[in-house]
């Protein structure tokens, strides 16, 4: 499994273990809009498409249907996730 979800009152928490391959955080896109942030200071980015990677330390907008995938950093990963 790539990640875990929780139920939290605003979204989701995701967590990815620092155990996931780099190879399977892929070049995706999601039905609806969404605000993504770590819930602790991380090195884990993201990309959105035709934009450089950026930090995830603090609140990021992808549109649906963006073109998006995560890149890997050291530890684990929790990100609160609102699905707009």
């Amino acid at each position: 499994m790539i990640y875990n979800d929780e139920n939290w009152e605003a979204g989701v928490i995701r967590t990815f273990t620092e155990d996931v391959e780099p190879e399977k955080l892929i070049w995706h896109r999601d039905g609806e809009d969404r605000i993504i942030e770590a819930t602790e200071q991380s090195d884990w980015k993201i990309q959105l498409d035709n934009q450089v990677p950026i930090g995830l330390n603090r609140k990021v907008l992808i549109k649906k249907d963006e073109w998006h995938r995560l890149i890997k950093g050291t530890g684990e990963l929790r990100l609160k996730i609102i699905k707009k």
